[in-house]
This record gives C-alpha cells, structure tokens and sequence, in this order.
C-alpha cells in the first residue's frame, strides 16, 4: 500500500514538474515502458507519455543523472492491417545530463523503433 501510495506521489511531482518546463502533455508514471506502447496503440491520436519511474529509473539515472526524470515518448509512425499492431517509436529523454567528454549538461535522448502489438509479440506481418 505505501508502495503504491509513494509511485503515486511521484507520478503527481512528476507532472507538475514537466508542466513548469512548458511540457504540455500529460505524463503518467509507468515503471515499464510496455504500459505506454499499448496506451498509444489505442490512443485515437497514436501518443502516449510518461515518465520513468522504479529500478528502470534508477538504473538509468545511476549511469546518466541529469536534471529532471527520464520521460518516454511513444509515437505511432505506422498502424498494422493486424488489429492492435503498430510500428512505435519510442524517445527516451533527459534534461540536464551530462557524458564523459562533455563540458556542459544538456538533453540527451534516444529513439527506439520497434514494430508491437497490444499481446506483447510482434506483427505477422508488415502490411
């Protein structure tokens, strides 16, 4: 119960942070990318947002640590003639991070593709 209580709180702190940075969507918690790939395969407008929350968070944050939580991004770029099938683009990203090598913090993200549908597996076919 406090668990939930806690992922909670963040979740609200969360989105009123990103509302401060002009960040205009509204961004739900998720301690796993798959629960926004499946919201944005249903969405009408083919979107989902969040923000990463949990040991995935902190693992990324432990290596990359940066100003702000890691948001996610999903984007529909394709929908599948098999229902519930879409190609994702999913974008990690991060305020404030600073690599070796840099001399300043500053957004790092990266995009990854994948092609999804809403059982876990990927598409018979790409049609």
């Amino acid at each position: 119960m406090l668990t939930r209580v806690f992922l909670a709180a963040i979740c609200c702190v969360t989105a009123v942070v990103a509302s401060a940075q002009g960040d205009a969507v509204r961004r739900v918690g998720v301690a796993n990318p798959r629960a926004l790939m499946v919201a944005a395969i249903d969405s009408p407008n083919g979107e989902a947002h969040g923000v990463l929350v949990g040991e995935m968070a902190q693992a990324i944050q432990t290596r990359l640590p940066g100003t702000t939580p890691v948001y996610i991004d999903v984007t529909t770029e394709m929908r599948y003639s098999q229902p519930g099938c879409s190609r994702l683009k999913l974008t990690f990203w991060q305020e404030g991070a600073q690599t070796l090598g840099e001399a300043h913090p500053r957004k790092h993200s990266v995009d990854v593709g994948i092609n999804y549908c809403r059982d876990g597996l990927p598409p018979k076919s790409l049609s």
